[in-house]
């Protein structure tokens, strides 16, 4: 039986296929929904866990850019309970067609939905959700559909605010009136309309959405992302609205965002990631306890199971598997899983990916940008990398050699 919500059948799209090159090198190879976020979760996971918290069974993950680590997490959707005989989750790969033996790949959001059309009809909802898989936040869609319905709105935009007017350039910018019906609307606009944008939730009718999607290619349109030509013209149609989230969201695509939403969670600024009626779920192995050292320090951070420290840690999350050896120190800093930081070294402001390991006397970071040590890679002895600088995945870099191998963000 399909998802029923307020009368209507549902159907979530959660779209997960675009590179993040903001956010490399973590996502140099891995697909950005696959990020790991506070060691232990990968940020599809808040999506997933707010679906099926929300009571929606029918799931369908579009793919395009590095599927396949993203495939083992999801698991066929065991984690979530959507491995079901019917309906439950359902990847969708790039594909070929009759009419197109070469396939092609989405040029956007919007045209992504424009890809699954024919099966979007094949199904029949009667509201579309569709998400993106790389916000962290929690909210229940429900309240979203219902909402939608209650307006008979032809979308709804779920809303947030940004702490600086000028971060709204990022994001589809919106005004409202008393009724929350949507005024305006300005896709990363040069000036902001304000303190509000789009939190990549949207709720939309499916047979507008689908007509709507057939006039606009109908008329030659690059249909691209959703605020290039979708969504303004379901705003001119008049029948848009938005629907407020109160509570935390960060947008993580960029690597200063994705620090700081750690920084938010290890200051308590986040939301309870275990409350028994609104869990994060994700699919982890089983892991023995974080082993602690003597003399070990660790303050205002997060240590994961199978982690191990010996030396000093300060407000910095320690993955699963992660290990900080005796005489290290590690500040204001992310170890993602099974990262190692030897003896003597100093990791400051940075984030070591997975596998990564900084030698003993090596240095990583500084007070200013934050620094990048890529998967698998090496720090090796002696060597600094410095604020700022990025090492490639799987990259040595020695001493003296720094300016051949790191490099500057573009």
């Amino acid at each position: 039986m399909p998802t029923r919500i307020a009368g209507q059948n549902v159907l979530a799209i959660v779209l997960a296929g675009g590179r993040g090159s903001r956010l490399s090198p973590l996502t140099d190879e891995r697909a950005k929904p696959a990020v790991p976020f506070l060691g232990t979760y990968r940020l599809i996971d808040f999506t997933l866990s707010n679906l099926v918290n929300s009571g929606v069974q029918d799931v369908w993950v579009v793919e395009q850019y590095l599927p396949h680590g993203l495939n083992d997490h999801l698991s066929g959707g065991r984690p979530w309970d959507l491995d079901r005989t019917r309906g439950g989750l359902v990847v969708m790969p790039p594909f070929s067609t009759p009419q197109n033996e070469d396939g092609e790949f989405a040029q956007g959001n919007a045209h992504a939905l424009s890809q699954h059309a024919g099966l979007i009809r094949e199904f029949a909802p009667d509201v579309v959700l569709v998400l993106s898989a790389d916000h962290v936040y929690q909210l229940d869609y429900g309240e979203v559909i219902r909402a939608h319905v209650e307006a008979g709105a032809s979308v709804t935009m779920v809303t947030t605010q940004v702490a600086k007017v000028q971060d709204a350039t990022r994001f589809g910018n919106v005004e409202t009136g008393a009724d929350r019906r949507v005024t305006a609307f300005a896709y990363k606009p040069e000036e902001p309309l304000g303190r509000t944008v789009t939190a990549e939730v949207f709720v939309y009718d499916a047979r507008i959405l689908l007509d709507t999607l057939a006039d606009l290619s109908r008329g030659g349109r690059t249909l691209g992302d959703y605020g290039e030509e979708l969504l303004p013209a379901l705003v001119d149609g008049g029948q848009a609205y938005a629907f407020p989230l109160d509570g935390y969201w960060m947008d993580v695509g960029t690597l200063d965002a994705y620090h700081t939403a750690h920084g938010d969670f290890l200051d308590g600024r986040g939301f309870d990631l275990d409350a028994p009626e609104w869990p994060v779920i994700t699919a982890s192995l089983t892991r023995p306890p974080a082993r602690i050292d003597r003399g070990a320090e660790v303050e205002d951070s997060f240590v994961c199971g199978g982690a191990r420290v010996a030396g000093q840690v300060v407000r910095s999350v320690v993955a699963p598997g992660a290990v900080v050896e005796r005489g290290a120190e590690v500040r204001d800093s992310i170890l993602q899983p099974g990262a190692v930081v030897r003896a003597g070294a100093q990791v400051t402001r940075a984030i070591v990916d997975q596998e990564a390991t900084v030698q003993e006397g090596a240095r990583v970071g500084g007070p200013g940008p934050l620094a990048v040590v890529g998967a698998y890679a090496r720090v090796l002895a002696g060597a600094t990398v410095g604020s700022g600088r990025h090492v490639p995945p799987h990259r040595r870099v020695k001493a003296g050699q720094e300016d051949q191998v790191t490099q500057a963000p573009e």
